[in-house]
């Protein structure tokens, strides 16, 4: 087997000779006889081909037997053949007798095509850009071509130094290998870029405008530093918007040069610009030839204002407002053009929208494109304007908002405009492309609240392509259970009358902590099912109605919390003993919605606003009237920023009497919770009202002190009658690699409270004494007697007592088995009795006085689903509640 360098191999250097070398072992082709006079080719035939069948080899020739020939004849045969790339050498002899023998050495078939040295860029990316490939004639040509397109792809990877070797190893039966040998090298980077010509800006204003850096510490791990050409001509758009936004009329760049160093390894780009005067926007005028516009009112209204800067990016928003004006009008397509009136004395720019005559539109069509599984009447039900109907942008827009608020197609959908078979019609054309509405989520995982969690869930929310939302779900861990089924049409009948229904169990443990370790307080089963419908009053308002039955049995651990089978304040807490029980709660509600965002999905302009209003009592145990409110709203403030502001609040009240003294009235599981992840910078339920149970110690020394280490003491959050919540929002703009990874940082401050529960009477009062010489104070422990079922005090018979020693009885003196009854002895008994270690409780955090706390945050669409992580301090909180720096949510959007 031989191998050989094809770059090294010498080119032709005679006619006779092919593209390829022939062998040294070649014997050279005859002399051809001089004379000019014309021969006849007596015989012809052809040697050396082995694939290719001899009159094919003549096909490419006009030499045929009979016909005359001359030495140029010849000549131009060999040409024509080597021509056809078929061949690595071709010779003709017999001019002299005119017997022509024309021989040929085929080229070799290509075996294998190898990549070497390839880490950058996978064989695939390589191989289906070049032409050799196995079972093709190998020609010298074609592999000087696939060396330039190898190298033109590490190009346009930013690897300008990439150098490609092209090796041949030979095989029998005429075959061989065809070896790349690539050296990939660094990818070149932009060292240095020059600004020359700037007076106004200096060069580090000027280079960030531009979507190439220089490479730096601070850019290390951005890849716009890499070298790419097309960018550089971006580059130079960009910075001419840059000056024409800035007032710089006349900017122009003059030149761009890009070098690339002689190590090969990066690049110097050297601008000369030239900036020009700056000018300020003369006369504001409008010319319309359309009589529905008054041309002053127009011009006001639009953003180029006189005396301002110029701003040519002021000019295109005064256009599209004209544009959107128009279609408001049932003109769309009206042509607008700016007419710019110099005054280099002044440096003014007077600015005439001159608007052409327009025939007002109306709607021949509505096509709809590109949906597979999604019904075309769940699309054209979203679109406010119906084929014979003029013209309207305003509706135009609002039906892609629609569309897009369905959450079933990719984002950015448009409905283009485009003319009809008339000058006054126009045909909507509406091209989705569908996305996955159906979601499976199937996990095991570990928490530190609630240990082991089995989840699985399934929900589609376009089922039979009908726009009908299906979910179904369920969970399992140490600490709660709960099954979910729902379904909802929004269509009912074809009519615009959503119905809904939803039934549920939830078995949930409240919880509190003292320490690290989880402390069960009381469970609350929850089985029920709620039905609501819904029908819009106008664009923008809906009206909702719901009807739900729930059945709650709230319970304390007995074993945990009971002593003589009767819940033990001491044990749990006079505030929970309170509230066990079961309870069935039949509630109506109603709600008024008023929804003008631009997508429910990702909004970044438009408000919502809902007040909602729930009414138990119609029917079971439960009597309260709640009330919620809720408003957002959303500004594009331009670059990629979007601002919000929310505010929402509620108020439960009790519409049966307080069951006893320090009873609130609305039991603990109706009250509102506020904490993660609603409020950022505080613990789950860590906002409002609650109990908290410190312990005393004492030390050797005999002086007792409060136990304040938080680790130590349980804290119960009891939730409250009333709350609000405000939250500030400026999301940021990230750049298109991070957009299309999904993530969106914001930074924020959110406010609130929750408050207005009834204080809790004290779970016990412990006898205290003082020591007459230091005045100190000592709570001491609470002794209570042991009874029995029944009420009666318990005593214990001395161990020594020889008949019952250390049994329990209800004898004061001697012994009965039987509670009660008649007691026989004379064993003097000891009164059972429990101590209890004397403790404090402290009910804090009722207050109406703001909370506050400030963050960063970041959501990030992950394969995964979902996920938000917020980094929040607390600035204001009251005494005694729970702030969190770092909250972590997956699965749901904030």
């Amino acid at each position: 087997m031989a191998s050989s360098i094809l770059a090294g191999l010498p080119t032709a250097a005679l006619a006779q000779t092919g593209p390829d070398a022939a062998s040294p072992t070649e014997k050279p082709a005859p002399a051809q006889p001089t004379s000019a006079v014309a021969r006849t080719i007596r015989t012809l035939r052809v040697e050396g081909s082995q694939r290719i069948e001899p009159d094919t080899v003549l096909s490419y020739t006009k030499l045929r037997a009979g016909t005359v020939f001359s030495n140029e004849t010849l000549d131009q045969a060999i040409k024509d053949l080597l021509a056809s790339e078929l061949f690595a050498d071709v010779t003709i002899d017999g001019a002299v007798s005119g017997d022509i023998v024309v021989r040929v050495r085929e080229n070799p078939i290509i075996n294998r095509v190898l990549l070497e040295g390839n880490k950058r860029l996978k064989a695939d990316k390589i191989t289906k850009e070049i032409k050799l490939a196995p079972r093709q004639i190998f020609t010298r040509s074609a592999v000087r071509q696939d060396v330039a397109r190898i190298i033109e792809l590490y190009r346009r990877q930013g690897r300008f130094a990439a150098s490609v070797a092209p090796k041949m190893v030979s095989l029998d039966q005429n075959r061989v290998d065809i070896i790349f040998e690539i050296s990939e090298g660094p990818k070149s980077k932009v060292r240095q870029i020059n600004i020359i010509g700037n007076e106004v800006f200096s060069d580090a204003k000027v280079r960030g405008q531009m979507a190439t850096k220089q490479t730096s510490l601070l850019t290390i791990l951005s890849s716009n530093t890499s070298y790419d050409q097309d960018r550089l001509a971006y580059d130079q758009q960009k910075l001419r918007q840059f000056y024409l936004t800035e007032g710089y009329a006349d900017f122009k760049v003059t030149s761009a040069v890009a070098e690339l160093t002689p190590d090969k390894r990066d690049f110097i780009i050297t601008y000369v610009v030239e900036e020009g005067k700056r000018y300020k926007f003369g006369a504001i005028t409008v010319d319309s030839e359309i009589r529905d516009f008054d041309n002053k009112k127009l011009a006001a209204s639009l953003v180029a204002k006189q005396g301002e800067w110029y701003n040519a990016k002021k000019i295109e928003d005064s256009v599209d407002a004209i544009n959107q004006t128009a279609g408001l009008f049932g003109y769309a397509f009206v042509e607008v053009n700016p007419e710019f009136d110099r005054d280099p004395e002044k440096l003014e720019l007077a600015i005439n929208f001159r608007i052409a005559q327009a025939q007002r539109t109306y709607v021949e069509r509505i096509d709809i494109n590109g949906n597979t599984l999604t019904k075309d009447k769940v699309i054209r039900r979203e679109i406010r304007l119906s084929e014979g109907d003029a013209f309207n942008t305003f509706l135009v827009k609002r039906s892609q908002d629609r569309i897009n608020s369905l959450g079933f197609f990719q984002d950015k959908l448009e409905i283009q405009q485009k003319p009809g078979s008339a000058p006054d019609r126009v045909v909507l054309e509406t091209n989705v492309e569908e996305k996955a509405t159906g979601e499976l989520n199937l996990s095991l995982g570990f928490s530190s609240l609630e240990r082991f969690i089995v989840q699985a869930s399934v929900r589609q929310r376009n089922f039979r392509g009908l726009g009908q939302e299906l979910r179904a779900s369920a969970q399992y861990s140490t600490f709660s259970r709960q099954v979910e089924l729902g379904f909802t049409e929004p269509y009912l009948f074809g009519k615009n009358i959503g119905l809904g229904a939803d039934i549920f169990r939830r078995d949930l443990n409240a919880f509190n902590f003292i320490g690290n370790s989880r402390q069960t307080t009381y469970n609350q089963v929850s089985t029920g099912f709620q039905v609501r419908s819904s029908i819009p009053l106008t664009e923008y308002w809906a009206l909702s109605a719901r009807y739900g039955l729930t059945f709650d049995e709230v319970s304390l651990d007995p074993n945990q919390f009971f002593t003589n089978g009767v819940c033990d304040p001491l044990r749990a807490g006079r505030f929970l003993c309170d509230q066990i029980g079961n309870r069935l709660t039949s509630a109506i509600g109603v709600s008024l919605l008023y929804d003008s965002l631009n997508s429910r999905i990702r909004p970044t302009a438009g408000q919502r606003a809902a007040v909602n209003i729930d009414l138990a009592g119609l029917g079971g145990n439960v009597r309260y009237i709640r009330t919620r409110f809720e408003a957002k709203k959303f500004w594009n403030v331009g670059s990629g920023f979007v601002f919000s502001a929310g505010i929402e609040g509620g108020h439960i009240q009790a519409l049966e009497p307080i069951r006893g003294p320090g009873i609130d009235a609305v039991r603990i599981n109706d009250r509102f919770y506020l904490g993660e992840p609603q409020f950022r910078g505080f613990d789950i339920r860590g906002v409002g009202p609650r109990v908290q149970r410190l312990f005393f110690q004492t030390d050797a020394s005999g002086v007792q002190t409060l136990i304040t280490d938080r680790n130590q003491f349980s804290d119960d959050a009891l939730g409250g009658r009333t709350y609000y919540l405000g939250r500030l929002e400026l999301e940021l703009p990230l750049g298109s690699g991070a957009r299309e990874l999904g993530l969106r940082p914001s930074i924020y401050l959110d406010f609130g409270a929750l408050f207005g529960v009834l204080r809790p009477l004290p779970t016990a009062t412990f006898p205290t004494s003082v020591d007459p010489a230091t005045g100190a104070v000592t709570v001491l422990p609470l002794v209570q007697p042991i009874l029995d079922s029944a009420g009666r005090q318990l005593f214990t018979v001395p161990f020594d007592d020889p008949q019952n020693p250390g049994q329990t009885t209800t004898c004061d003196i001697g012994f009965t088995a039987t509670p009660g009854g008649t007691c026989v002895g004379t064993s003097v008994n000891i009164a059972a009795i429990n101590t209890v270690q004397p403790f404090l409780e402290r009910f804090v955090g009722n207050s109406a006085s703001p909370r506050l706390s400030v963050g960063i945050g970041v959501n990030w669409n992950s394969p995964f689903g979902p996920l938000r992580i917020d980094l929040a301090h607390a600035l204001l909180s009251q005494f005694g509640e729970d702030t969190k720096l770092i909250t972590f949510n997956v699965g749901t959007q904030f």
